[in-house]
């Protein structure tokens, strides 16, 4: 067992350093892509419609509705980039290059795959990421509060969970029109309803099931608090489902690479 463990995480560390060695060039593009999207949010929601929020009602976290939609910001921009980088590398690889099919003969054992391509998601994730909390430490001053230990285990268990639905999705899918349906129909949706622009628990019922399904909310949920609220108040819940949840999809990635054909 210590053996293969330790084979194991040879084998991750040898499929991420591959993917880093294709990453490394792209840094700031990569850290720049995911940006766009939540610095327009802010703008428009936390500088254009926060004023009027601000008059009409007090957040429930933070000092206005700027600081309020920053870490569901950064949030939305670590879940689009860890998800959408993973699927168009391995995409890339397997409808394009065609050389996917070289990795999957490598005798490297499926865990393995699936972690050093989710790991590289990580790493897509967190420096976009990176990009946002530098755009909300410059709006609000509040270093702490976006560089602390508890906001970034969430980060990347965020990170973790939607790179692993990216490898799976870059698995499956046939042609890139596959996933422009994915994103349309998974991503962009809680985008807008993973509790990143309000707060879930305002929701009637029906749309809080609904909404609380959502790995995303989880994780607006954990930035939002590990921000602003005391811990006492730490919503604790959010970190094992965020972690059952990467789990679930290892072993489903692990067994999607032992079966897959290309």
């Amino acid at each position: 067992m210590k053996f293969q463990l330790g084979t194991i995480f040879d084998d991750t560390v040898t499929v991420f350093w591959g993917e880093w060695l294709d990453l490394r060039a792209r840094v700031v593009q990569i850290a720049a892509t995911g940006l766009v999207s939540p610095l327009i949010y802010i703008i428009a929601f936390g500088l254009g419609l926060g004023s009027a929020v601000d008059q009409a009602m007090k957040p429930s976290a933070g000092d206005n509705y700027l600081e309020f939609i920053l870490p569901g910001m950064v949030a939305l921009s670590s879940m689009a980039i860890s998800f959408g980088g993973t699927t168009f590398s391995i995409c890339g690889d397997r409808l394009f290059s065609k050389t996917f099919e070289e990795l999957l003969l490598l005798p490297v054992h499926p865990l393995a795959l699936y972690l050093g391509k989710m790991f590289a998601g990580i790493l897509r994730g967190v420096m976009t990421a990176g990009s946002v909390i530098l755009v909300a430490v410059l709006f609000t001053g509040k270093i702490a509060s976006f560089l602390n230990p508890l906001f970034l285990l969430i980060l990347v268990l965020n990170c973790a969970v939607f790179a692993g639905i990216g490898v799976l999705v870059g698995l499956r899918v046939k042609s890139l029109e596959s996933v422009g349906l994915y994103n349309n129909f998974l991503i962009v949706p809680m985008s807008f309803l993973g509790g990143t622009f309000f707060d879930p628990k305002t929701l009637p019922f029906f749309l809080k099931v609904i909404v609380f399904i959502l790995p995303l909310t989880y994780t607006s949920l954990g930035l939002r608090a590990a921000a602003y609220s005391p811990l006492a108040e730490f919503p604790w819940f959010v970190i094992p489902i965020l972690l059952v949840s990467a789990i679930v999809l290892a072993f489903m990635g692990a067994n999607q690479f032992s079966h897959q054909q290309d």
